[in-house]
């Protein structure tokens, strides 16, 4: 008894010549047209297949440069330990980050108690989970940071997404370009972030994080209690060092930190806390060489004078959104949307119009600038440029 096919291959193997040797069977995959790892469509247009992948001597492949980069590249990744990426079991500890030494990396802090901890670089994301009674300082972080099951601790951040979720008493002095959300605490509180040190902004802008978008008093419960507030802002005068000290062992000490709001990478903003006046005023700059340092040049001025920066927002905008937000003024600023995103400043105070075209004329006679024109049209204009920005950020 055999199989039903082997009479057939039999024949086949008989029907075969003496003396002449059987071909190499041909696959699909030995049929397919040979591409590259620069995934071009066809051999001839890159440079690597003739030279390198169909050459016949395997050791001009391994000498080659792809091949050394691809080995490199796999070295290191070797080389990353998940520790140096995690703090977790610690106790009545001061631990924390350079910058240069997290670089991106996604990194974990868990069960910890009563530790200051520092990350003084920029990430990916970061979760804190079943931490207590820890003081934490994050820099830049591209993604989300999220705490879990935490409790009486204080923290200095900035993040692209912050979610809360079963904590309570936590005191966040906060910077993020979402609004942040939690779901099932309690008594959590909310301040500005104010920070400062030479590579932080650098770190910002690895991080995709913009300092002039900041929703940190914009929260959302998941979870309102009726009859209950789950979350507030810490008081206007809140001393960020009182709550998130500087760190104290040698090695973060080489850190330049200053926590003063006048130094702080992030504008310090009055956010959602009651206007002190009922009159603001909108200023909005467009993308040139000097269009931040100039931002933050007539925050400080306006400031100086007594008036209060509200918020903040940077957006790129369109001419039909500009005829929207500036109306009969628009065809002036047409012709600087293609620049660049624009940035936009809230001031607030008693004569605070009259007193920011004086400012605004005066350092930037040479730079088109958009400031309301009087009291009247001034909650106009905030009202429409910020509705818009906020759907167009999605927020």
């Amino acid at each position: 008894m055999g199989c039903c096919f082997s009479k057939r291959r039999n024949s086949e193997k008989e029907a075969q010549p003496q003396g002449e040797e059987e071909p190499p069977k041909q696959y699909s995959w030995d049929q397919r047209e040979k591409t590259c790892l620069c995934d071009f469509q066809s051999p001839e247009e890159c440079i690597h297949v003739n030279s390198v992948l169909q050459v016949p001597d395997l050791r001009k492949w391994m000498l080659s440069p792809i091949f050394l980069l691809l080995s490199f590249r796999l070295f290191l990744g070797f080389m990353v330990d998940p520790k140096d990426y995690m703090f977790s079991g610690l106790k009545n500890e001061t631990v924390g980050r350079l910058p240069g030494k997290v670089a991106g990396q996604q990194f974990l802090i868990q069960d910890c108690e009563s530790c200051n901890i520092y990350i003084f670089d920029h990430s990916a994301t970061i979760t804190i989970d079943d931490c207590t009674n820890c003081i934490i300082f994050l820099g830049p972080v591209k993604g989300s940071v999220f705490f879990r099951n935490c409790r009486d601790c204080k923290c200095a951040l900035a993040c692209q997404q912050f979610r809360v979720r079963d904590c309570r008493k936590l005191e966040v002095f906060l910077c993020c370009a979402t609004q942040p959300i939690i779901e099932s605490s309690t008594n959590i509180k909310f301040g500005c972030f104010q920070w400062y040190y030479p590579e932080l902004a650098f770190q910002f802008k690895d991080a995709g994080l913009s300092i002039f978008n900041n929703n940190w008093s914009n929260i959302h419960d998941f979870t309102p209690v009726s009859g209950e507030v789950n979350w507030s802002l810490l008081p206007e005068n809140a001393v960020i060092h009182n709550y998130v000290p500087l760190p104290t062992t040698n090695e973060l000490q080489a850190v330049r930190i200053s926590t003063e709001a006048n130094r702080s990478i992030v504008p310090v903003t009055h956010g959602q806390r009651q206007k002190n006046s009922d009159e603001s005023c909108l200023v909005v700059l467009f993308a040139g060489d000097y269009t931040i340092a100039n931002a933050m040049k007539l925050i400080d001025e306006m400031v100086h004078l007594g008036f209060f920066l509200i918020r903040t927002k940077e957006v790129s905008m369109k001419a039909e959104d500009a005829e929207r937000v500036f109306r009969e003024r628009a065809p002036e600023f047409l012709q600087l949307l293609d620049k660049g995103p624009v940035i936009a400043l809230e001031f607030n105070g008693d004569r605070v119009v009259e007193d920011c075209q004086n400012v605004v004329n005066e350092i930037f006679k040479s730079t088109k600038t958009f400031v309301s024109q009087n009291k009247e049209t001034a909650s106009r204009d905030i009202d429409g440029f910020y509705n818009f920005a906020d759907i167009q950020m999605g927020i």
